[in-house]
């Protein structure tokens, strides 16, 4: 069998505008969202929501991801550092080795964190406006995926959570890291959670939609999402040293409760809609 190793040596920066990076993680970042968003409005006829309610619970909603997947980068993979560096953490900053400091943008997410952000986000949000907040999170969690697998190309674009060398034809060169070949694991998690999101909008939601509101698309984004994570992380290099002592990551710890409260939910929602 012929290898066919993909030499991947692609500039994270598209441009600089006075001392601002423009990369292509961010424009990923945000092109993905603003996308999930456009098909959630799309969905609106066939739901309670107004286009003002949907535009309000938004706002909300990418808030809570950026802020979420920021503070759980800093808190569950370098606590040691950015809390001994708190404005780091919360500014676009860092300070070099004479103390000056530098803007770099936000480098470091995690999607855990952007999970617990967005819930907590849309939580707030259903009380503020007193709306029920698992019909809100249903309609989010069938459209999430596919903003996961735009984070997951940006990732690529930066050739950052890359995976272990590996032998087979597809594999990868990260220019950037070494001149080994490996596995994509962006390309893996990309591939899945766009597979995941038109599951879930052509085929659970479609025939589902009476469950929206019982928890039914939250529990099943949720199980299938950091099933596939908890996997995928088998064939990732890990993301800080103190991890090569653990028998699994953090990624893979942080993905059990989900997959929990996603079973979780699937019994919740079908109790609920079986009672009488």
């Amino acid at each position: 069998m012929t290898n066919l190793y993909i030499t991947w040596d692609v500039d994270p920066e598209i441009f600089n505008l006075f001392g601002i990076s423009i990369r292509y993680y961010s424009l990923l970042f945000v092109g993905g969202l603003i996308l999930a968003g456009w098909i959630l409005k799309r969905m609106l006829p066939g739901t309670q929501l107004t286009t003002a309610e949907l535009e309000r619970f938004s706002i909300f909603a990418i808030a809570g991801v950026f802020v979420g997947a920021r503070l759980g980068h800093c808190l569950f993979y370098e606590p040691a550092y950015y809390l001994c560096h708190p404005w780091e953490m919360i500014l676009p900053i860092a300070r070099d080795n004479y103390g000056t400091y530098h803007f770099i943008g936000y480098q470091g997410l995690a999607s855990h964190g952007g999970v617990i952000g967005m819930i907590v986000a849309l939580l707030l949000y259903a009380r503020t406006a007193r709306q029920d907040f698992l019909y809100t999170l249903d309609l989010v969690a069938v459209v999430a995926p596919l903003a996961g697998c735009f984070i997951r190309l940006g990732n690529l674009m930066n050739s950052e959570i890359i995976g272990y060398p590996a032998n087979v034809p597809w594999a990868f060169v990260f220019v950037r890291e070494d001149m080994l070949p490996r596995h994509p694991a962006q390309l893996y998690e990309a591939a899945i959670y766009l597979v995941i999101f038109l599951f879930n909008l052509f085929f659970l939601y479609r025939r589902n939609t009476n469950m929206t509101g019982t928890g039914f698309f939250t529990g099943w984004t949720l199980l299938l999402v950091f099933t596939a994570r908890f996997f995928i992380e088998f064939v990732k290099e890990r993301q800080v040293a103190f991890e090569d002592q653990m028998l699994i990551d953090i990624g893979q710890w942080l993905s059990l409760p989900f997959i929990i409260l996603g079973i979780g939910l699937i019994i919740h929602s079908v109790r609920k809609k079986t009672m009488p």
